[in-house]
This record gives C-alpha cells, sequence and structure tokens, in this order.
C-alpha cells in the first residue's frame, strides 16, 4: 500500500489535461483547484476500487475484471456512466485485438524472413560443400591420368 497518503493521488499531469479537454478554451483552472480536483479524482478511484475488489472477493477471484468495476459503479449510483464505460471498454478491446493482430503478423514475417534466411545459407553451405568436392574429384581424375 502507500506510503504517504500524495502516493494515492493521480499524477498532476493527467488531471491538467483532463481539465483542458473538459473545459472550453479560454478557461483557466488555479492552482488549488486543479489540487482539489486531483484529490477528488483519487478518492474517487480509491472508492471505485474498494467496491470493484468486493465483487471480486465475492466471486473468489483477487483479480478485478471490467465486470466488477461496471458492477461497482452501478452499486455507487453511477448508472449513467455506464454506457460510456462500456463504450470506452469496447474501444480499447478493439485496439488490443487491433495491435495483438499486427504484434502477431510481425511474428510470423519475422519467422519467414528467418526461414529463408536459413534457407539461403543451407544453400550457401551446400553449394560451397559441392564447390570443395569438385576440386578433390578433379585431382583424383588427375591423378589417375598420371599413373596410367
Amino acid at each position: 500500500m502507500a506510503e504517504r497518503p500524495e502516493d494515492l493521488n493521480l499524477p498532476n499531469a493527467v488531471i491538467t489535461r483532463i481539465i483542458k479537454e473538459a473545459l472550453p478554451d479560454g478557461v483557466n483552472v488555479s492552482k488549488e483547484a486543479r489540487r482539489a480536483i486531483s484529490q477528488a479524482a483519487s478518492v474517487f478511484v480509491l472508492y471505485a476500487t474498494s467496491c470493484a475488489n468486493n465483487f471480486a472477493m465475492k466471486a473468489k477471484r483477487k483479480t478485478l475484471n471490467a465486470g466488477d468495476v461496471l458492477s461497482a459503479m452501478e452499486e455507487m449510483e453511477f448508472e449513467r456512466f455506464l454506457e460510456p464505460l462500456r463504450e470506452a471498454l469496447e474501444v480499447y478491446k478493439k485496439g488490443q485485438k487491433g495491435k495483438k493482430e499486427v504484434s502477431e503478423q510481425k511474428r510470423k514475417d519475422r519467422e519467414k524472413k528467418t526461414d529463408s534466411e536459413n534457407d539461403k545459407s543451407r544453400e550457401e553451405e551446400e553449394e560451397e560443400e559441392r564447390m570443395d568436392e569438385e576440386p578433390e574429384a578433379e585431382n583424383e581424375a588427375e591423378e589417375e591420368d598420371v599413373e596410367n
């Protein structure tokens, strides 16, 4: 757990960015107001996490999942956020799926490249072996000619 109460606060840069995105241009927010919003957001996150953890514990799990968070939001009477939260979760899942597919394709491409490079190396080695064998065969043929 956190050693100091400040450790539980969300990063100021994140809070500032969220505030700027939520307000119209030209609106300034004082340092004290940003700090109050940051503390309120931290308390909200801790409360939501605690409620979600209760749902996970009831299900005899140690890992919180999205369903736990959605249930917690409902229990906390934040139903109006459920639909936007579900939509954001779907967008996130699609983004993760896309990243996974891209990663899988890159891995397959690397394997193909490695396989083709290995094939080329094998072909080059076989060619070198054949070239090494040919002079020996020529030398043997010359020796036979000399003996005859």
